[in-house]
């Protein structure tokens, strides 16, 4: 199948671009907030305890979140995939090479950095103001699988993060117009490939967000403190680690040990903490703070 000719920018108002990828994360933090704000007001759902945070404070640390997002994301895609974008700092020979690490626009975000810094603001704004760290995690994460769904989807209309090649009647060739007319030539080859973006939006977005939004409004999930990060962290890491299977490696981390790759790699610990908050969170009693 022909890779359809989409425009990255949806709409330009004047010399400023807007572009579905910016979008993707904007709708994302969005969503995500009103779905967690509907978590909190529904205080049936945290018996025998209680929402750990009111929906004021919810809206103090969805700000904290989305800088978390930004901020994580793109200092974990240079730290993991891009290095030399921190030496270009010092060493970059025009302005855009040595500011090439804020350039946001120009796409390169990791998830597992984003994760890390929706992790540190949460330890922050629940430290700073005498939250339990655990469930103020538990109404975050079953909102997370919806930022992944848009952003995964944004990733194929960017026409980036393709799969391997393959030979499946679905596959797509990442290769059209407006791609060579930007690079000059098409990086993922004209050749058929998975089309990676697509699974991991039905598997991390749609797949996940199901199954934690049924533990919460049909099993009682936050009644015990940490059991739904526990299972958004299995349950990515396990979508991860066998998506990477087709998903095509970053350049230079195509040889790793034990043909693992990095996403694979850096989805172990999370698939390993995950499972130790399930079994700590269904060995304790019910919650009663």
């Amino acid at each position: 199948m022909p890779f359809p000719e989409f425009d990255p920018v949806l709409i330009s108002i004047g010399p400023l671009p807007i572009r579905w990828y910016a979008l993707a994360y904007v709708g994302g933090i969005v969503l995500g907030w009103w779905y967690a704000a509907r978590l909190v007001k529904t205080e049936r759902l945290w018996l025998p305890g209680r929402p750990p945070m009111t929906p004021v404070q919810l809206d103090d640390l969805a700000l904290w979140i989305a800088i978390g997002i930004i901020l994580g994301g793109r200092l974990g895609y240079a730290l993991f995939y891009q290095p030399q974008m921190f030496a270009q700092l010092f060493t970059g020979e025009t302005l855009g090479q040595r500011f090439e690490l804020l350039q946001l626009w120009t796409g390169g975000m990791s998830f597992h950095g984003g994760f890390l810094g929706v992790v540190a603001a949460i330890v922050i704004f629940a430290r700073k103001n005498g939250l339990p760290m655990l469930k103020v995690g538990d109404l975050i994460a079953p909102v997370v699988p919806i930022g992944l769904l848009f952003g995964r989807i944004a990733n194929f209309i960017n026409g980036e993060l393709w799969g391997r090649e393959t030979t499946v009647p679905w596959a797509i060739r990442f290769c059209n117009d407006r791609i060579r007319e930007m690079y000059g030539f098409c990086p993922a080859g004209d050749v058929p490939r998975h089309p990676s973006q697509l699974y991991e939006a039905g598997l991390e977005g749609l797949l996940l967000l199901a199954v934690l939004s049924f533990m919460i409004w049909k099993g009682k999930a936050l009644a015990r403190p940490g059991l739904i990060t526990g299972v958004f962290l299995v349950g990515y890491g396990l979508s991860r680690a066998l998506l990477e299977t087709v998903r095509q490696p970053d350049a230079g981390l195509d040889n790793l040990p034990l043909g693992l790759t990095m996403g694979m790699m850096l989805s172990i610990p999370m698939i390993l903490v995950g499972a130790w908050l399930i079994w700590r969170a269904r060995s304790r009693p019910l919650a009663a703070d």
